[in-house]
């Protein structure tokens, strides 16, 4: 395509579909619009209606496609590579939310089948705390890296803001927060130090028919050991998440999505200059990843979140889901 205004069709209009489509009627309209949404929900798409009044809502994903350059799919995990299939077949690029699918087999075939042709909306691959942790890293600030521990938290799941998808999100087929959370951490830990392998882990679902409530695991990003754990009721947050690279003479961390900081030689944590609370980094990040979406549809090279490291998150992920303790299906 030409250098013209990338049009984006959303297919899903829940909180990740809404979150996007809020991101891009605030970007520069000669970059990238919005052509149209839909959603099964009759509600949901009520709900468009009044907070998007000059989005199209459109008849179906099929119509979201052909009016597409570039395909947002923001419904449920096991629906994502049909849509995702549909617009690479129509010619047009594809744009999904994590996880790329539930199933390791399909999603495999799929990256092979897609080549560069797709990302995956990791926003990590834009978040300016990451780019503040790359900065100490590449000026020696921690020496030399040798190890990464990632902790996540939550008061109850899904959390309140979700409650409108608990019909999925709170199964084990397609929901859970390993899936939703701890997957971008372990993106991150990808994108920083290199592919991931060696896993030993395993998850607990003591809920009939609900999802996990706890994990544990160890695994390798590159050359470093990776430590992971999350848990459910494990903290009167709402949402609480610690990202921390270890070195031989520091050590960096993200905590709670935004704020970077790096470890002093007395021991004491120092917050990025510019480090702000997610409510207000979440909007940059978006608006970084729409620019990528924008080379993506255009056929550059861009900085998102590539299909083939999305689908090594996928693996690591339905690995440790697969390795669980009093399972229960439902």
């Amino acid at each position: 395509m030409t250098n013209d205004s990338v049009a984006i069709g959303i297919i899903g209009a829940g909180i990740m579909g809404e979150r996007l489509l809020g991101a891009i009627v605030q970007q520069d309209p000669a970059l990238v619009h919005a052509c149209g949404i839909w959603d099964p929900s009759p509600d949901a798409m009520r709900r468009m209606e009044r907070n998007f009044p000059k989005v199209e809502r459109m008849p179906g994903a099929a119509a979201v496609i052909a009016a597409s350059d570039c395909v947002y799919v923001a419904s449920p995990p096991a629906s994502h590579l049909g849509h995702a299939r549909a617009a690479l077949a129509a010619g047009k690029s594809f744009f999904g939310e994590k996880p790329l699918s539930v199933d390791v087999a399909d999603a495999r075939a799929f990256v092979a089948e897609a080549g560069d042709r797709g990302a995956v909306n990791f926003p990590f691959a834009s978040s300016f705390a990451v780019a503040a942790m790359r900065d100490w890293l590449d000026k020696g600030e921690i020496g030399t890296p040798q190890r990464i521990d990632i902790e996540v938290g939550f008061k109850v799941w899904p959390r309140p803001w979700q409650a409108d998808a608990v019909a999925w999100l709170d199964k084990p087929a397609q929901g859970g927060f390993t899936r939703e959370v701890v997957s971008h951490f372990l993106f991150l830990a990808r994108r920083l130090a290199g592919p991931l392998q060696g896993l030993n882990g395993e998850a607990w679902f003591p809920e009939p028919g609900g999802s996990e409530r706890r994990i544990a695991a160890t695994l390798r990003a590159g050359d470093l050991p990776v430590t992971l754990s999350g848990a459910v009721g494990a903290t009167a947050k709402d949402d609480h998440n610690v990202w921390m690279l270890e070195g031989d003479r520091g050590a960096v961390r993200l905590c709670d999505w935004s704020i970077a900081e790096r470890r002093l030689p007395d021991g004491s944590w120092q917050p990025a200059p510019d480090a702000m609370p997610n409510e207000r980094a979440r909007p940059l990040a978006l608006k970084r990843q729409l620019e990528g979406v924008a080379r993506l549809a255009r056929g550059k090279t861009h900085h998102l979140a590539t299909l083939e490291e999305a689908f090594n998150v996928q693996e690591i992920v339905e690995g440790i889901l697969a390795r669980s303790l009093s399972r229960h299906r439902g």
